[in-house]
């Protein structure tokens, strides 16, 4: 046999997870049986179809890489086909037309709700004579077109997913309608259940896979097939795919369609793993990661399970980080250029080309989606930072003003910088200025990214100085943050204060510190000059490492002499040193 299976979207939404699973277990079922994969596009609802949402269904079978072997074929197109079918059943004595008005079919619907009886049309029409039929038409009444069912059949097929399925037919809802209301002898639109018949009879379709939501359809298309006199495919039911509340997956769910994943960030080759697994399990069910192709080689619709399959996003999120993390750097770089160009991001695409993968590398092994790359990289992009409160908390703890200071002297020999040679600096800073190097490495997080978690510090360092980012960053960290200052020191000093270090941070934790309360001025000769204002600059604290000075109270900060001739001084400033 010839497999031919068929997928058979409706243009009126875009395309939805669950015509995109049907689509893929169509699609491995025609690669592992070596047949052929036809899409065809229902759009006989004129009203509701819509270009765009052809063009949608297009670009995310492709996307997926679900390539068809024919078609699209267009129903619009084959309106012709229909109408001569509906009027061979109409020729056989199989279908007729009926004049029941919508008044009446209300008023049938009511009775029988009253009568706690399921809706269903009664035929009331199936044996109207030449002349009843001339009387309805002198009235104006449109007729549609009925396809006869009778209430004693049953219908049975053996599903290669539910395996044996039987209908009744007095369970079908009454004699079907095949095609809309239409006055005299025309015939109307042709409807659904008409128009698939006819379309997988022309295109000697095999195998129908679909959703389970369309089985009530099956034993209406099964006796269009017997009265047509055309072979029966056989038909394989795939369960729904449900939300968390084990309900189908629907728009009121959030994202739903293709587009909307891919927009999301989502890898094709991730989402089509994860949607083969939505309702089939591979013979190593221990295996959860494989191509199209090496789905194909394994799938076969026995192990297609008969209950829904619930959406799981952490498995999805789960399987796309795992292509990612595999996937090439220049490939992956491809990926994340137009997410970052999105975000407004500045770069040149040729130009920066090695230094964009260097971020790439980076960040890489950190990607749940593609869109996670637009804050992770931020960073490196932006002109400025903006620093969380950690990160200005640990700006502003003691040494790191000369920590940050050492690194921006150091870096001036460095007008490129490696990785080896970032590392070599800390060490050496550490040894050198004896300081920390945690204390080093974290204030260069906060100062360069203004966050205290993130990618690998050094190598994030080395991506900002290509861009010449780093130091202007280093300082602009001290000179806006209102960091610890790593020195006070006056001009001169009192011989009591001779001996005092005026920097903070030198000093033993069980030293106190001394408070300075006043400043007191001493004589200053004027003659001639005019002394207007003597302006100190704040000194909030100086702490005495000298043994004899523990406990003590400084209580002024005396201004030296100054001799001045043939000038106004008007200012003279004790001068305050940051690092």
């Amino acid at each position: 046999m010839n497999v031919r299976v068929r997928l058979a979207p409706s243009p009126t939404g875009n395309l939805h997870i669950g015509t995109a699973r049907t689509a893929v277990f169509n699609w491995l079922f025609a690669r592992n049986q070596g047949g052929q994969f036809i899409l065809r596009v229902e759009d006989t609802d004129l009203e509701r179809s819509k270009s765009e949402y052809t063009d949608n269904i297009l670009e995310g079978l492709t996307w997926l890489g679900m390539k068809w072997d024919e078609g699209p074929i267009f129903q619009s197109q084959r309106l012709e086909a229909y109408r001569q079918t509906v009027q061979t059943l109409l020729d056989k004595g199989l279908a007729y037309r009926c004049y029941t008005t919508s008044a009446e079919l209300d008023e049938m619907r009511e009775a029988q709700k009253a009568n706690k009886q399921a809706p269903r049309y009664d035929n009331r029409h199936r044996n109207l004579t030449p002349e009843q039929r001339e009387a309805f038409e002198a009235e104006g009444r449109q007729a549609v077109i009925r396809f006869i069912i009778e209430d004693d059949r049953t219908i049975s097929w053996h599903d290669m997913v539910r395996d044996t399925v039987s209908w009744k037919g007095s369970d079908l809802g009454g004699d079907m309608v095949i095609a809309r209301a239409s006055i005299g002898g025309d015939i109307g639109q042709p409807l659904y259940n008409l128009a698939v018949v006819v379309d997988d009879i022309d295109m000697a379709i095999t195998h129908v896979i679909r959703g389970e939501d369309h089985i009530g359809n099956t034993p209406k298309q099964i006796l269009l097939y017997e009265a047509l006199g055309a072979t029966i495919p056989e038909f394989a039911h795939t369960p729904l795919i449900l939300n968390s509340q084990g309900q189908k997956l629907s728009k009121r769910d959030g994202v739903t369609s293709i587009s909307d994943f891919k927009d999301m960030g989502y890898l094709p080759e991730a989402l089509v793993n994860y949607m083969t697994l939505l309702g089939w399990t591979p013979p190593d069910s221990t295996q959860e990661i494989f191509t199209l192709s090496e789905a194909a080689a394994v799938f076969s619709l026995e192990r297609v399970n008969k209950a829904g399959a619930k959406f799981d996003w952490d498995k999805l999120n789960w399987l796309n980080s795992q292509y990612l993390h595999k996937m090439p750097v220049p490939q992956l770089t491809d990926l994340l250029i137009p997410y970052w160009q999105k975000a407004g991001y500045e770069f040149d695409i040729e130009a920066d080309r090695t230094w964009l993968e260097q971020i790439t590398t980076l960040i890489s092994q950190s990607l749940v989606r593609l869109t996670d790359a637009v804050d992770m990289c931020k960073v490196f992009f932006s002109t400025t930072v903006e620093y969380e409160e950690e990160a200005i908390a640990q700006l502003q703890q003691p040494k790191v003003s000369e920590a940050l200071l050492a690194v921006l002297g150091a870096l001036e020999s460095h007008p490129t910088l490696t990785s080896a040679e970032a590392q070599k600096i800390t060490k050496k800073l550490s040894k050198e200025k004896n300081l920390n190097k945690g204390l080093i490495m974290r204030s260069l997080r906060a100062a360069l990214t203004g966050a205290m978690h993130g990618p690998d510090l050094i190598e994030s360092w080395v991506i900002l100085h290509q861009r010449g980012t780093a130091q202007t960053r280093l300082q602009e960290a001290i000179n806006n943050l209102n960091l610890p200052l790593v020195a006070v020191v006056a001009p001169t000093a009192t011989p009591e204060q001779a001996n005092a270090e005026t920097a903070a941070e030198t000093l033993a934790p069980e030293q106190p510190a001394a408070e300075v309360t006043a400043v007191e001025k001493k004589s200053v000769e004027t003659d001639p000059v005019a002394v207007t204002a003597v302006e100190i600059s704040a000194v909030e604290t100086v702490e005495k490492s000298t043994p004899e000075a523990v406990g003590a109270e400084v209580s002024t900060v005396e201004i030296p002499q100054f001799e001045a001739t043939e000038a106004e001084v008007s200012t003279a400033e004790i001068p305050q040193f940051e690092a």
